[in-house]
């Protein structure tokens, strides 16, 4: 499995090795000894997995978990092609407001890890696109936030092919500066301290 360290901290991309014959392919999204290896810690207790079906041009983040509790998320394209995006929203963080991305589809079979505290999109390049996710908390409404998807001074660059789609959610969403303003931003400290926590409860 090949490992590549993303610019926003703690974010990973893993390509692992894919077995394929006349009957079809084998792989594993996730290896723990590889991830442990690379991140420093093995992922977090599974606590939910879940998954999403999208047609193209279908845009879902940028969300975020309020921290405390904070949510890992382990995430991959089984069907489809999506580009993810990892935007770090971590209020005191030396890359705040900086993005990355990975294109995840079912050839390259690339899996993104995303640490506590740090926002997640991704849009869909294909009709039926399947993201899975292992997450590190369950899913509570009322501590799940976003930040406006088109925020101009965060700029991620969508293909320019794509008629994007919102929810009506993501299209009320605050800017990256009004949510700082607003107070609802993970602090970084606290997303480091809560990472290292959920990792020791897995390694225990």
């Amino acid at each position: 499995m090949q490992v590549r360290q993303l610019k926003i901290e703690g974010a990973y991309e893993f390509t692992p090795q894919v077995f394929g014959d006349a009957r079809g392919v084998f792989l594993s999204p996730y290896q723990e000894d590889v991830f442990t290896e690379a991140v420093g810690r093995p992922l977090y207790p599974v606590v939910q997995s879940s998954y999403s079906v999208s047609k193209r041009g279908v845009v879902r983040g940028i969300h975020f978990t309020a921290v405390p509790p904070g949510m890992g998320k382990y995430a991959y394209c089984s069907r489809g092609k999506a580009v993810d995006y990892i935007i770090d929203t971590r209020v005191g963080s030396p890359t705040f407001g900086m993005w990355d991305s990975v294109e995840l589809d079912p050839q390259n079979c690339r899996s993104v890890h995303i640490p506590i505290g740090v926002g997640h999109l991704f849009v869909a390049l294909e009709d039926d696109t399947t993201i899975s996710y292992l997450l590190s908390t369950g899913y509570e409404p009322q501590r799940e936030y976003a930040i406006h998807p088109l925020d101009p001074e965060i700029a991620l660059p969508y293909p320019e092919d794509l008629d994007l789609v919102l929810s009506d959610r993501d299209r009320a969403a605050p800017t990256l500066a009004e949510a700082k303003e607003l107070g609802i931003l993970p602090d970084y400290a606290e997303s480091l301290r809560l990472d290292a926590r959920s990792a020791a409860v897995r390694s225990s």
